[in-house]
């Protein structure tokens, strides 16, 4: 049992091992993409030629030719004015910000707007789309919406309702909106043609304008300039305007302002005394005099009142005389001697002398009050003479400040005036536009080159997306290195156009590659163990329509053509298409041989043309699957052993049903036909993980349904030249 195994290297740790070289492996293959490519040129070939094709045709019919004119012109920025005065027409500075906002300028809608109106654009069709002819699409669309809008109103049942023209302002205003809204538009398109760039390191602007019309790009270019520096001078005489204007109201006001000072100190000098510092000061002076002259009648009078306080104080004649030191006083103090007359005398001569302090005492202090009313007097006009003197000062300041601006603005307005008419702008034509002799666009070589180079892209996209979605194997060697088992036979796909159609095809052609093939696959099987050759053999495969049944009676036929008892037993008696090869199929198969209800004589077909014994399927109400796990299925093996030399069993797909890896307990060598790219890595992966957990093996793999085409596009002609003369017409299960 399984005898054919022992040679072969186990699957489980060959897979293992291809998983991590797998994983370890995260190198690009640049050899391997360039191969995939190669292989896929035809697919890339087809696709450059419809690229180019569509190239042509949008380069030489489709596009229409446009053409490019460029003025250049340049930034004048060391301009001077003919009068030399400082004025509002000074040129630019040049900087990068000024440079940048010139560029913007030159950009602006409101100069493109100027263009359109002065070229009359919104009447051209080629900048006001509303006036070319629609195209097809086009008017299939408006065709479309009518009908759709139709058909709306059909199913509302809505009628449709004519509105009621619009009449005077309301007409007025709607038409002035669509004018704005064309005008917008149009400006919007020229500007999508006008390309505006300033050359590195330098002050010049190239204005580029593409158009239809080679004498209208030139005319557009030179149009855009003339414009701007027209712009340039329009805006500087504006602002000279507004200067002027600005000036000349403002002389105005400042010539009132200073009438009306001048006249506010006329008035103040004839309301008011003559006032000056001078005569402050000369006051001032006086006043400090009056000051000196009131201290010291102060000091006299403060003596008078010490004075007539002494005299008031004295009672004894001693005091008297200490007080007055008046020798005629002192005689008559000598003659006082008791007698009244003395004293008498004496004492009038006192009174006398503090009489005589009286009057002196009040004398000081009338001067000292007339001084300091003087003085007070005196202050008082000192103040309101400064307070004049303040506010003359302020008057005449204020008329003098506003004298000094009413000359300034005067002045500026007088250079104004002078500059009137010598505006200049700040940019100058270096080059006018040249009318294009060819047009710039569409350029054919271009659009042709990366027509083409878009087509080797998208074929080689193809190619590669096709070979991601692909993971069938292609070859022995890919599928030996994917699963560690030996391919044992690669069978070509056999032209055919029915099942029955393949026995014939494969006795009538003897020497085909086909038949070749199979006897490659007997051979490999029948030296898989030449010291115990292989009796029973399982056919198998991952899917339906892989070639296991084909791949059988071929299998069948070539050891029957070399003299073996060869019996084909059709395992799959769920589908049942093993009847579709021949003729005279009994009625009975091999469930009723095991259920022992005909012999098996009876229930077998002798074909005589292939000289082999066919056991046939047939419906029943059984589990296949417990037929065939059945001692009585093992006994019929074990019995039909010693009547033939080999016993070939055509089983169902491993993942479909449980079937084959029943029978394949009953095998010597267990054969999987896996299909020329189409059975993917993934399922047969899992066909061979289903088959190990049943603990059994595949002897070996069988690569079913080659194409010889197939072989060739994908670079092996060499190798499977044989299959090129054989088509691509193949039936299978």
């Amino acid at each position: 049992m399984n005898s054919i195994n022992t040679p072969i290297e186990p699957v489980k740790p060959r897979i293992a091992e291809r998983v991590e070289v797998a994983q370890d492996d995260d190198t690009i293959d640049i050899f391997g993409l360039l191969n995939t490519l190669w292989l896929g040129k035809w697919l890339i070939a087809l696709c450059i030629v419809i690229a180019g094709l569509i190239g042509i045709y949008q380069a030489f019919v489709v596009s229409v030719p446009v053409y490019r004119a460029t003025s250049v012109v340049i930034l004048d920025t060391d301009q001077t004015s003919p009068v030399d005065l400082t004025s509002v027409v000074g040129g630019i500075s040049g900087d990068s910000t000024e440079v940048k906002s010139e560029i913007e300028v030159l950009r602006a809608r409101s100069l493109m707007g100027r263009v359109v109106d002065r070229m009359d654009l919104v009447n051209d069709p080629e900048f006001n789309g509303a006036l070319r002819d629609p195209s097809f699409s086009g008017q299939v669309k408006s065709q479309l919406r009518s009908v759709i809008l139709s058909g709306i109103g059909l199913v509302t049942g809505a009628e449709t309702e004519v509105a009621a023209p619009l009449t005077g302002e309301a007409a007025e205003t709607a038409e002035t909106l669509r004018e704005k809204r064309t005008r917008d538009r149009v400006v919007s398109s020229l500007l999508g043609r006008v390309q505006v760039q300033n050359v590195t390191g330098s002050l010049v602007f190239r204005i580029t304008v593409t158009s239809e019309s080679p004498t209208k790009a030139a005319l557009l270019a030179d149009t855009i300039v003339e414009l701007y520096i027209i712009n340039q001078i329009d805006v500087k005489f504006d602002a000279m305007e507004q200067a002027t204007s600005f000036l000349s109201n403002r002389v105005a006001e400042l010539k009132v302002d200073l009438e009306e000072s001048e006249a506010a100190i006329a008035d103040f000098n004839a309301d008011t005394d003559l006032v000056s510092l001078e005569i402050i000061r000369d006051a001032e002076l006086e006043l400090n005099e009056l000051r000196q002259r009131t201290s010291d009648a102060r000091v006299v009078l403060e003596d008078f009142g010490a004075d007539l306080e002494a005299f008031q104080g004295a009672n004894s004649v001693d005091e008297k005389l200490s007080v007055a030191v008046d020798p005629q006083l002192a005689q008559l103090a000598l003659s006082i001697d008791g007698s009244d007359f003395g004293q008498q005398a004496f004492d009038n001569r006192f009174a006398v002398l503090k009489m005589r302090v009286q009057q002196n005492y009040e004398s000081a202090a009338a001067q000292l009050r007339a001084l300091t009313n003087s003085a007070r007097a005196l202050e008082s006009r000192i103040a309101q003479q400064s307070r004049d003197l303040i506010e003359l000062q302020q008057l005449t300041r204020e008329a003098e400040a506003t004298r000094l601006l009413y000359e300034y603005f005067l002045t500026r307005l007088k250079e104004i005036s002078a500059q009137q008419g010598i505006q200049q702008a700040d940019s100058r034509v270096l080059s006018n536009a040249v009318i294009p002799t060819t047009p710039s666009a569409p350029r054919k070589s271009r659009i042709l080159a990366l027509s083409l180079i878009l087509g080797a892209m998208v074929g080689a996209g193809l190619v590669l997306l096709n070979n991601l979605r692909k993971q069938g194997f292609k070859t022995a060697d890919e599928l030996e290195a994917h699963t560690g088992i030996s391919v044992l036979g690669q069978i070509p796909l056999i032209e055919a156009t029915g099942r029955p159609m393949v026995l014939e095809y494969l006795r009538s052609k003897p020497t085909s590659a086909a038949a070749e093939a199979v006897r490659d696959l007997r051979t490999s099987v029948m030296l898989s163990n030449i010291d115990n050759p292989p009796k029973v053999i399982v056919s198998t495969s991952s899917l339906p329509g892989e070639g296991k049944t084909t791949q059988s009676l071929a299998l069948a036929q070539n050891l029957s053509a070399m003299g073996q008892a060869v019996l084909l037993i059709e395992g799959d008696i769920r589908r049942r298409t093993l009847n579709e090869y021949f003729t005279d199929v009994p009625l009975k198969g091999i469930v009723s041989v095991l259920l022992d209800e005909v012999p098996f004589a009876s229930a077998k077909l002798r074909d005589s043309d292939w000289d082999i014994d066919v056991l046939f399927g047939e419906e029943s109400s059984f589990n296949a699957a417990d037929i065939f796990s059945s001692a009585k299925f093992k006994d019929f093996i074990a019995q039909r052993r010693a009547e033939y030399d080999v016993i070939i069993i055509d089983t169902p797909p491993v993942l479909v049903v449980p079937d084959s890896r029943i029978i394949a307990q009953v095998a010597d060598v267990t054969l999987l036909s896996v299909k020329w790219d189409s059975t993917t890595k993934s399922q047969l992966d899992e066909a061979l993980r289903l088959i190990r957990n049943a603990r059994q093996e595949v002897s070996g793999l069988v690569l079913s349904q080659v194409s010889a085409a197939g072989m060739r596009r994908y670079g092996y002609g060499s190798n499977y030249g044989a299959y090129g003369a054989y088509g691509n017409r193949y039936y299978s299960n």
